[in-house]
């Protein structure tokens, strides 16, 4: 496995996704912008005015609206600028970035053995951070798209009632463009964004310099005052300051789009200080006049400018939904190749940029499931009780598992990492308890929705392990099977057959059945194996093993990134070229998948039973094999055999 290091991971060189030649850094910037920052971008529209809820408790005098602006402008430092940007994008696999490329240079080879018991707590840990980051993902277009829309109502009173069906045409309409994928997607939305980002530093700026008292909340001693003033409220107001960190994790994981350097300097350069005066602005404007504070961004904006403003605020909010979007098909890809999950049809939108990928199936499932969330609630003020749990236990686990790394494979000190991971815990922590006092209020839905996925993830997991426990206990030596071909051998026919095999056996059951069955054997015979590294990409000059073993068989071992696509043709037709053998043909070439027909054993514990049951349902609905690895599907022969997965309670 290859690790990253503090220094090795720095931007110096940008990934294979955001190649220079290729793409510049300034396209690759605005992109980023698109898409990057959308989320974090539109948190203005709904964050303050969460803090001054009624239902938090916590009225808008100058003195707490001093304090949770610094409260705000110091969450954004710390656990955006410090955390995320400056920190957390140094523990990039290889370009790579998110809690399962956290995951994967934590636990290295330890998971395909699935021997350590501590591997498999970092597992499941980083599968419930994933989880709660597709909760994230089907709340932030609905609450982004809802709170710009609702400015309509604010302007326009009578328009109250359209403000969910505009909400669900948008949604409708930007899950539906993103087959174009996300590198035109954020070109397209880089200008918007960068609009929507002047537009709000212009706004704020104006706002601040009419009211400069609103400047003593960049002293975070009036973050702690606030405190101490409101006790109880002041910390469940905890709950609305973390709203303005949404996109944080989106930020870390979008990172193999488009590279470390350019998403920081669209940060630095440009979102942060926007961000920075568009919460000073508000702030301001409620210490003019505190009875705005059910609705402070839009009351900063001229009444010539609300409707060109709504309009903006719209467009910016797709922006924001794209970022997580953009997340979630990264995520699901990453843990389909890592065997953490079931395989998805995934599509590549761009040839210079592997990172760019579209998943029609889980597109059109966030879809529905966001749609479904809006017709829910209603509207943003309601939504964002539940959008603080999803947010602050997702980054709590990235904390943990960044602590772990640092310590374990980067040799950090105790101390260092008390110190470094430490604080960011204990910040986390208290977004996170803040928010599960919300739990009635919406926190549940995020809740739910990550308890679904990490059910489904846990089950795939573990049946995967049962799974190779059991092939192992019926597994036959490929050398050995040839010497016995040797001395009773068996007709054989013009063509190519070629044998999946999974790494963690060494013999493909498909070719005993073949053979049991037909009694023939084609004259070159490649067992192929597809070995998923811990590597985003790995250079095609290390990619494969190729052993010739005699009487015309081929062992191959492809080793490819988590990242990589797979062509089986493509390689075949490389692994013959490097042993000299004669040029690959597609068709005279057939391959034996092997089928298993998977029974759960009346054995073992009843939770256990039930895993393993939504395994094998899971496993007949995943993506045929053949798509999967790029098989001409007229050439695919598949052989069947019962296999039976007992439910041990180890298994876990």
């Amino acid at each position: 496995m290859t690790t990253s290091t503090p220094d090795s991971s720095a931007p110096a060189a940008l990934p294979t996704s955001a190649n220079p030649h290729s793409i510049s850094v300034a396209a690759l910037t605005l992109a980023a912008l698109g898409i990057v920052f959308g989320d974090l971008g539109t948190s203005p529209l709904y964050a303050l005015q969460a803090a001054f809820d009624d239902s938090v408790g916590i009225k808008p005098t100058p003195d707490n609206v001093v304090g949770i602006v610094s409260l705000f402008l110091w969450s954004l430092g710390l656990m955006v600028s410090v955390k995320y940007v400056a920190v957390l994008m140094r523990a990039d696999n290889h370009g790579e970035g998110g809690l399962l490329a956290l995951l994967a240079l934590l636990v290295g080879e330890h998971r395909r053995s699935g021997n350590s018991k501590r591997s498999r707590r970092w597992i499941y840990l980083a599968l419930i951070g994933t989880a709660m980051l597709y909760g994230d993902g089907l709340i932030t277009p609905a609450i982004s798209v809802l709170s710009a829309i609702e400015g309509l109502q604010i302007a326009t009173p009578t328009l109250q009632p359209y403000v969910v069906p505009l909400t669900l045409a948008i949604l409708l309409g930007l899950f539906a463009i993103q087959s174009l994928g996300s590198g035109r997607v954020g070109v397209a939305f880089g200008p918007i964004m960068v609009l929507w980002f002047v537009t709000i530093l212009v706004l704020g700026l104006a706002s601040v310099i009419q009211t400069p008292a609103i400047l003593q909340a960049l002293n975070p001693l009036h973050g702690i005052s606030y405190f101490q003033r409101n006790g109880w409220h002041g910390f469940v107001s905890l709950g609305a300051v973390v709203l303005c960190l949404t996109g944080g994790e989106a930020l870390y994981a979008d990172m193999g789009h488009f590279g470390a350097h350019p998403i920081r300097l669209a940060w630095y350069r440009l979102a942060l200080p926007s961000l920075g005066f568009s919460y000073l602005g508000q702030g301001a404007l409620l210490l003019r006049d505190p009875t705005l504070a059910s609705h402070p961004f839009y009351s900063t904006v001229p009444s010539w400018g609300l409707y060109p403003m709504v309009a903006l605020s719209t467009l910016a909010t797709i922006v924001a939904s794209q970022a997580l979007i953009s997340a979630v098909f990264s995520l699901t890809r990453q843990a389909a190749q890592l065997g953490l999950a079931p395989r998805f049809a995934v599509r590549h939108t761009s040839a210079s940029t592997v990172g760019q990928i579209y998943l029609p199936a889980l597109n059109w499932i966030l879809a529905i499931g966001t749609m479904g969330i809006v017709m829910i609630f209603g509207s943003s003020d309601r939504l964002a009780s539940a959008f603080g749990l999803a947010v602050s236990s997702t980054m709590t686990i990235t904390t943990i598992l960044f602590a772990a790394l640092a310590h374990r494979r980067w040799g950090w000190s105790r101390l260092r990492v008390g110190m470094v991971a430490g604080t960011f815990l204990f910040v986390d922590l208290s977004f996170f308890f803040a928010n599960t006092v919300k739990f009635t209020d919406g926190g549940w839905l995020p809740f739910t929705i990550g308890a679904l996925v990490f059910l489904t993830t846990m089950a795939w997991t573990v049946g995967q392990r049962v799974l190779r426990l059991s092939r192992h206990e019926s597994e036959l030596s490929l050398k050995d099977f040839i010497e016995t071909l040797s001395v009773s051998p068996p007709l054989r026919v013009p063509g190519t057959a070629v044998f999946m095999m999974p790494p963690s056996i060494s013999f493909p059951m498909a070719l005993l059945h073949h053979l049991k069955h037909n009694q023939v054997l084609h004259e070159r015979v490649a067992v192929l194996t597809l070995s998923i590294e811990d590597s985003p990409r790995i250079p095609a000059a290390e990619q494969l093993e190729v052993e010739a073993l005699g009487l015309g068989f081929v062992r191959v071992v492809a080793h490819l990134g988590y990242m990589d696509s797979v062509s089986v043709p493509e390689l075949l037709r490389r692994a013959f070229e490097q042993i000299h053998m004669d040029a690959y043909e597609p068709m005279t070439t057939s391959f034996y998948l092997g089928r298993e027909s998977l029974v759960v054993a009346h054995t073992g514990r009843l939770a256990m039973r039930l895993l393993l049951r939504l395994f094998i349902l899971l496993r007949k609905n995943e993506l045929d094999a053949s798509e999967h690895f790029g098989i001409p599907p007229n050439r695919v022969v598949e052989m069947g055999a019962r296999l039976d997965l007992h439910a041990e309670a180890n298994s876990l």
